[in-house]
């Protein structure tokens, strides 16, 4: 099977070159504990059967200096894109974004409002002070990954998506819904979204962890948002090494749990879906 991770973090252990600014001046445990280098990952890839990777910025160890997934990238043009933290408030968003995915390197950007270390849910993603940043991503048709949470945040979500319909929004960790409560109506919660066709979901061990402790019920949260999405708008991601298990152990997490699917949702899952957001990685080989 053909296999795109699209979430997974490198740490450079060259700390003079690269060093630790992590956005909220903390470090994850995981970015100090079990870091994994660029060569490390493709490693891990190779022994988890993955042809290829989006290299995303570890924020909580880099913040918003992108050099180490963009040499990463450079370096191993074949087997990684790139995509890095950017700050949308900053003067000139939009043609700093240009610059970026440009001649910069990047295949697309991440913006992260919300995480292990800076726990509080913030909202400026939608302040009118961003919509330079979102109208250049709509008109130059970047993939923008979000990592926020479901709930009060939610609503400021659906205003940049309604007030910009063509801009494509990947959703890390699918904004983290309540899967251990309920399933099914988390699986409610996150369908509803689906009528704002801009907006991708990124499924990784966070989600499919809960899923796989749902047993028998965790059908009662992939059927309504694969209905509502398709398969077209969900990609996997490992979240290797944020992830405390290895990566043929998440590889493997993922086809157990989806396995209740077609085999045609699950090559989009695992990488027709990424390849449409990121063409920068090519077409599937056979």
């Amino acid at each position: 099977m053909d296999i795109v991770d699209t979430h997974c973090h490198i740490i450079s252990e060259d700390l003079a070159v690269y060093p630790r600014a992590p956005i909220g001046g903390n470090q994850s445990q995981w970015a100090v504990s079990r870091p994994v280098t660029a060569e490390g990952m493709v490693s891990r890839m190779e022994e988890a059967g993955i042809r290829q990777a989006v290299l995303v910025q570890a924020t909580t160890a880099y913040g918003y200096d992108n050099s180490y997934v963009l040499t990463s990238r450079k370096r191993r043009p074949e087997r990684f894109v790139a995509v890095g933290t950017f700050d949308p408030l900053r003067p000139g968003a939009g043609a700093r974004l240009l610059d970026l995915v440009g001649e910069g390197g990047l295949a697309g950007v991440r913006l992260f409002t919300s995480g292990s270390t800076v726990p509080a849910q913030g909202e400026w993603f939608a302040a009118p002070e961003t919509y330079d940043f979102w109208r250049t991503a709509e008109e130059a048709g970047v993939t923008v990954c979000l990592q926020m949470r479901l709930g009060p945040a939610t609503r400021h979500l659906i205003s940049v998506l309604e007030r910009f319909p063509g801009v494509r929004v990947l959703l890390d960790h699918l904004g983290y819904p309540d899967i251990a409560t309920s399933p099914g109506a988390a699986g409610a919660e996150v369908a509803e979204l689906a009528k704002n066709a801009g907006l991708h979901l990124k499924l990784t061990h966070r989600n499919l962890e809960r899923l796989h402790d749902a047993g028998k019920e965790a059908v009662d949260f992939l059927q309504p948002v694969v209905e509502a999405f398709g398969a077209d708008r969900i990609a996997w991601g490992s979240n290797c090494p944020a992830a405390e298990q290895s990566l043929p152990e998440l590889v493997g997490l993922a086809k157990e749990v989806l396995d209740v699917l077609s085999e045609e949702a699950r090559e989009d899952i695992f990488a027709g879906t990424a390849r449409r957001l990121y063409p920068g990685l090519g077409a599937a080989r056979d």
